[in-house]
């Protein structure tokens, strides 16, 4: 793996694009094909299904979820590890309604696998949207995107064509339900945070956004290699279970404009300031090569905040590190390990 080393991260030296490994199944091998035989017939059947028949017949949200439980079920996705932060276990009825995403809330979720957008639209029916590293822009798009996405390869710019809108726009264009933003904008294997795209930066500032982590056990139906459909069957469909282990962080507020409106005060000239004023510009600038790397200019340190703030709880919340690898690196990265694959 030296040839990937430039696809580390320099300071942790996480690659968050390589291919988790499945462990053999050595004896279990037979078992396993077995499993994999007997579901996958099953699993195209209710995908198919509610893709092309359920989702458009008014069966309501609670049909829809069940629906899509029932895809969730059938190879096997039936343990839920939920903790959200603040709430102690058996307690989340006293805390539904705040610590919870709600109708008109935003959910800015991590991105390894297209159990991902399935889960979320399971639990929480949002509307979905398609972030990119040089706009501020998203793109509303469907479950069935979101699931192709997870497969598809990282796009520095928004196709042309397409109907592209703020946060704000579209919260109130759907009041009634939430909305969810993939910031790191492309798929990794669940071991580092990517640098932010600038999207969750247009949204109001009264409006919650919650940060949701999602991993899973085993962690090989993760998806950071597009194309790569043949082994995430086989990973999902042959194992007996997987665990979803759901960590929800308490929700932050956009108050980036209110941050940048307030007057600063006149910096001292004295002794005092020589180092400990700057010390904190120093911790700002310093991350700028953590956020928004491909769109270096036009973020304020306010808003720099703000993201910082975002990303810092979904790594804690998915007990990983933030790296300084971004969409451009995972392109190069694609392109070196397809050749590498067709030798």
């Amino acid at each position: 793996m030296e040839k990937y080393s430039q696809y580390r991260d320099r300071g942790s030296g996480i690659a968050p694009f390589f291919p988790i490994p499945t462990q053999p199944s050595g004896l279990y091998l037979p078992f396993h094909i077995f499993l994999f035989l007997f579901r996958i017939p099953i699993l195209l059947t209710v995908t198919l299904s509610y893709f092309i028949i359920l989702q458009w017949l008014p069966i309501g949200s609670l049909g829809k979820k069940a629906s899509l439980w029932l895809i969730l079920g059938t190879p096997g996705i039936w343990w839920i590890d939920l903790q959200i932060d603040g709430v102690r276990r058996g307690s989340l009825a006293k805390y539904h309604q705040t610590r919870l995403p709600q109708p008109g809330t935003i959910i800015a979720s991590s991105l390894t696998s297209p159990i991902d957008a399935l889960y979320l639209a399971a639990i929480f029916d949002p509307i979905f949207t398609a972030s990119y590293p040089s706009t501020r822009l998203v793109h509303q798009i469907s479950l069935f995107q979101a699931l192709l996405r997870a497969f598809a390869e990282p796009q520095l710019e928004p196709p042309p064509n397409i109907n592209l809108c703020n946060l704000e726009t579209l919260i109130q264009k759907h009041p009634h339900r939430a909305v969810v933003v993939f910031p790191e904008c492309t798929t990794t294997n669940g071991r580092g945070i990517l640098p932010f795209s600038p999207s969750l930066l247009t949204s109001p500032q009264r409006t919650k956004i919650f940060p949701i982590s999602l991993r899973y056990t085993p962690g090989d139906i993760t998806s950071p290699v597009p194309g790569s459909y043949a082994a995430f069957l086989w990973n999902l469909l042959s194992k007996p279970t997987h665990c979803i282990r759901v960590r929800i962080a308490e929700s932050v507020y956009n108050n980036s404009q209110t941050a940048a409106s307030a007057p600063r005060p006149n910096s001292p000239n004295g002794y005092n300031s020589n180092f400990l004023d700057t010390l904190q510009e120093d911790i700002s600038s310093s991350s700028e090569t953590l956020l928004g790397s491909e769109e270096g200019d036009g973020i304020t340190p306010s808003e720099r905040r703000v993201l910082d703030k975002i990303a810092e709880a979904l790594a804690r919340l998915g007990r990983v590190k933030r790296v300084g690898l971004g969409v451009k690196e995972k392109l190069d990265f694609v392109r070196a390990w397809s050749r590498q694959r067709r030798r």
